[in-house]
């Protein structure tokens, strides 16, 4: 069986001991190749057409051009997956890596650090690792803009629901009812999706967010931050027993849980589930327990299937369920993970499904057919 060709890799980096790491790195990976490494972006912009990477391993703070203004220019020149790879994971670093995510990027990984650390070697194969991820990911060209709001007034059309069948539930429908509380899970790809789907449900949002993001966790206080600066909401991490209350959103501290329970938030740090801490599974099954049909559950894009039984656990309560259709997701393997085990109510577009929602509150009769 022939091997499978060799991920060839452009890197970004204008410093020349971190860009000599990268480069080694790279080369000790059996699956990627080094294709060049530049010191500027207007370098990569000036090889790109020549050079044709799979994935561009791109420095966020660089002469002249940010890493910002480079992905936008490489979105609209010639698309390319790009890992933005930053050192600093708060300030203006951490603001330029995210609103890069929202322009294009797939995700962000922390800069490894040197060979006799002893993160080194996590750090190397977890850039390797999203490397070889994202060189699998379809990206579209897209018009260079000045601005970033994504939000959307559209209401989804006829053929943008795909309704799915509710497989037989172990448990009774309680009877439904208007919804109070906002439950999302998202990871690959997600903090550009989250964005844009709270932008999408504006201001004075009537119910509570509760958000599990995977992301790196050192990386996570300046995600929070970023999400209160550029949306409508007010963005904090969940405190024990704090009562969630409307137009705000809530995020658990690194490596914890979030549930709900009696109508208040609660932290802990018990078993991981499909991998990850905190687990969307673990928010949605809290969810289906304390709200029933009086709640929405939301899946966006992601790798893996964390999310999906807790999703399920939703519906059969009752809750109207959502996920993020294959034709926007980054990765479509949390969405699909739920679509398959019957979970999701309704697959949508990414830019229709904060309409979809508002519909919900509006009409929450919307959501008893099953």
């Amino acid at each position: 069986m022939p091997s499978r060709k060799k991920i060839r890799v452009l890197v970004v980096e204008d410093s020349l001991v971190v860009r000599e790491l990268l480069c080694h790195i790279i080369s000790q990976d059996d699956r990627l190749e080094l294709a060049a490494a530049v010191a500027s972006a207007e370098e990569a912009l000036d090889i790109l057409e020549k050079v044709k990477p799979d994935v561009i391993s791109l420095d966020i703070r660089l002469p002249g051009m940010n890493g910002l203004q480079a992905t936008l220019e490489i979105m609209a020149t010639r698309p390319t997956p790009i890992v933005v790879v930053a050192a600093d994971v708060d300030g203006d670093e951490l603001n330029i890596a995210m609103n890069a995510l929202k322009a294009g990027a797939l995700t962000v990984v922390e800069k490894p650090v040197g060979i006799t650390n002893e993160a080194y070697q996590a750090m190397a194969e977890n850039l390797c690792r999203q490397i070889v991820i994202m060189s699998d990911v379809r990206v579209l060209k897209q018009a260079r803009r000045r601005g970033f709001n994504f939000s959307s007034d559209s209401q989804p059309e006829a053929d943008d629901v795909f309704e799915t069948p509710l497989q037989a539930p172990k448990a009774p429908l309680r009877k439904k009812g208007a919804p109070v509380i906002l439950g999302i899970a998202a990871s690959t790809g997600g903090p550009s999706a989250v964005s844009q789907l709270l932008t999408g449900l504006g201001r004075n949002f009537p119910l509570p967010v509760l958000l599990i993001q995977h992301m790196t966790d050192s990386f996570l206080p300046g995600f929070v931050s970023w999400l209160g600066e550029t949306t409508p909401f007010r963005s904090c991490f969940a405190q024990e027993n704090e009562k969630p209350l409307p137009g705000s959103l809530y995020l658990p501290p690194a490596n914890t849980h979030l549930e709900v329970r009696g109508g208040l938030l609660t932290l802990n740090r018990g078993p991981m589930v499909s991998g990850q801490r905190p687990s969307g599974t673990v928010l949605f099954n809290s969810m289906a327990a304390d709200y029933g049909s009086h709640a929405i559950g939301v899946i966006l894009t992601g790798m893996g299937d964390d999310g999906a039984e807790g999703l399920l656990a939703m519906r059969r309560a009752g809750s109207y369920t959502l996920a993020e259709d294959r034709s926007t997701a980054v990765v479509y393997g949390m969405p699909q993970a739920a679509e398959k085990i019957g979970a999701v109510r309704s697959l949508l577009p990414l830019d229709v499904i904060a309409a979809r929602i508002h519909d919900l509150i509006k009409e929450p009769s919307a959501g008893a057919r099953s």
